[in-house]
């Protein structure tokens, strides 16, 4: 699952320059030349867990959207969605029917046509999986060819089908006959894909540091006339310094992810750029409702003003912002006025009201976090010792991704934990992934790991996509009230911050720029090597 990008990132656009990063003195001397065309990415984790573009929800976004198109693709400047396969679109009053007019002459690399028939397949495959992301085609009830260049889609409920077709997740239009008769999901998963994005998979050594490397597409819809990389190699390097080595020596052209000093370090760096931007990701402190000590929302909201807000931005160095409420700014929900703050004081008056706290009954907590993240650990670290103060033991264990979740997903309510820490995105440039995925009530449990059931909520949840389509003032005051419920009335959540991303890349790499809606994808044909 794509939360295994736990250390993952994804930033917003920038507004100025090469990618608004801060221009260093460029010396050619380390800089690979424009006819080595290619464009290296340097990832700490693997790269590839899911080859298949209906299942896929993890790492492999950065290398999927160089490979596969969707109908749209979300512009963070007029933050709406913008023309891919499909040129235009329109939508009937009541916001249940959408058309959508595809460009002429599109191939997948398969070399089949890309047309209304192979969009309708291969969005009807990825609902009928029910994988990853593909809940974002719940609203579809019917996908109608009109001819072969026009796809109509009838929705059960209004919906922003023109977001939804923007989304870094389960919106790839691929060739669902690409392996004949054979088992699709198969031949996918040998390293293989059947996209009509700009690049095609030229090889693919799991376990490999050189993971992943990628090749033009000579019948790519988008051209490549003027100067382009021709290839794009994806290596996994976990250990910070030496990939900014490999940087410095001018072997990789863009590392994306760096930690607060050796950012410092890279600003000061001739050759290189650097580029610091929020995101739509946010750290999410999600307490246990259902079972446990915080089954007491008294307890539940002592935990939240345990947390030094200000010195966790403070010892970020950068990497992370204060947030007002779930929905980071930039999105539709955005509420100002929700930004949290420690109180010590109410923290120890809500617990001794509980019998806890200072000259009380010791309570002790369970939490588990994502293991060699420095900023979590950091987090984890400063609510220990404020809860110690307390007269609470918060016993915090580090995991792999996998066993967090698994854990938090037990059957069993005694094996869950009281807190659980991890980040969350939108699948696409929307709040409504917040609230569906993590605050609706759910069986089996998924990522709703506060265990909430509040059919008041669910009812106010699902109305959302709705209200988005038809009218967006009802929606921006219906995200608001749904943030003061979860955060600040039920208390089922903390927001300690909203990551900021550090990147560096090599001072010849023209035209990057970041898309929020897209974690950690640098769009390689876009760019321009620099001679």
């Amino acid at each position: 699952m794509r939360r295994l990008l736990v250390l993952g990132v994804m930033a917003v656009l920038a507004l100025a320059g090469c990618g608004g990063g801060e221009v260093q003195e460029i010396s050619a001397a380390n800089l690979p030349s424009t006819k080595d065309s290619t464009f290296v990415y340097l990832h700490h984790l693997d790269i590839v867990t899911d080859w298949d573009p209906a299942s896929s929800y993890s790492n492999e976004v950065v290398a999927m959207e160089n490979i596969y198109d969707s109908l749209t693709m979300y512009n963070p400047r007029t933050r709406r969605a913008a023309p891919r396969l499909a040129e235009r679109w329109q939508t009937s009053s009541d916001g249940k029917v959408w058309t959508f007019t595809l460009r002429s002459g599109v191939v997948f690399h398969t070399g089949r046509p890309l047309d209304a028939a192979a969009v309708k397949a291969s969005i009807e495959r990825t609902k009928r999986m029910g994988a990853g992301a593909a809940y974002i085609w719940d609203p579809v009830q019917q996908i109608t060819v009109k001819d072969p260049l026009t796809v109509e889609f009838r929705l059960k409920y209004a919906a922003p089908l023109d977001l939804v077709a923007s989304a870094d997740y389960a919106a790839y239009i691929y060739d669902t006959q690409a392996a004949g008769s054979g088992d699709l999901k198969k031949w996918f998963q040998a390293g293989r894909d059947a996209g009509s994005g700009p690049y095609t998979v030229a090889s693919w050594k799991k376990g490999r540091e050189k993971e992943l490397v990628l090749r033009a597409f000579d019948r790519y819809w988008g051209g490549w006339e003027g100067p382009h990389y021709r290839n794009i190699e994806f290596r996994v390097t976990p250990n910070p310094d030496r990939a900014y080595r490999l940087l410095l020596r001018g072997e990789a052209s863009y590392v994306q992810r760096l930690n607060p000093e050796l950012f410092r370090r890279a600003r000061a760096t001739a050759g290189v750029r650097t580029l610091q931007v929020p995101s739509f990701q946010n750290m999410l402190v999600l307490f246990n409702t259902a079972s446990g000590p915080l089954a007491d929302v008294r307890l539940r909201k002592a935990v939240q003003k345990a947390i030094d807000y200000d010195g966790l931005i403070t010892g970020l160095k950068g990497a992370g912002a204060p947030a007002s409420g779930l929905v980071p700014e930039g999105l539709l929900g955005h509420t100002p006025g929700l930004t949290q703050k420690q109180d010590l004081s109410g923290a120890t008056a809500l617990l001794n009201e509980a019998g806890y706290g200072p000259g009380g009954n010791p309570l002790r907590l369970t939490l588990t976090y994502a293991q060699g993240d420095d900023d979590e650990e950091l987090l984890v670290r400063r609510l220990k010792s404020a809860l110690a103060e307390l007269n609470v033991q918060l016993d915090a264990k580090a995991m792999q991704w996998n066993d967090q979740w698994n854990q938090g997903k037990s059957a069993d309510p005694a094996k869950r934990q009281d807190i659980l820490v991890m980040y969350w995105w939108p699948d696409y440039a929307d709040a409504y992934s917040w609230f569906l995925n993590v605050f609706h009530s759910a069986e089996p449990v998924s990522f709703n790991l506060t265990y909430l059931k509040d059919r008041d909520v669910d009812a106010k949840i699902d109305r959302l996509p709705s209200l988005v389509t038809n009218d967006r003032p009802a929606a921006e005051r219906a995200y608001a009230e749904l943030q003061r419920n979860l955060i600040e009335e039920q208390a089922v959540v903390a927001v300690p911050w909203v990551s900021n991303y550090q990147r560096a890349y090599l001072g010849n790499v023209q035209g990057y720029t970041d898309n929020p809606a897209y974690p950690n994808v640098v769009f390689v044909h876009d760019l321009i090597p620099g001679g």
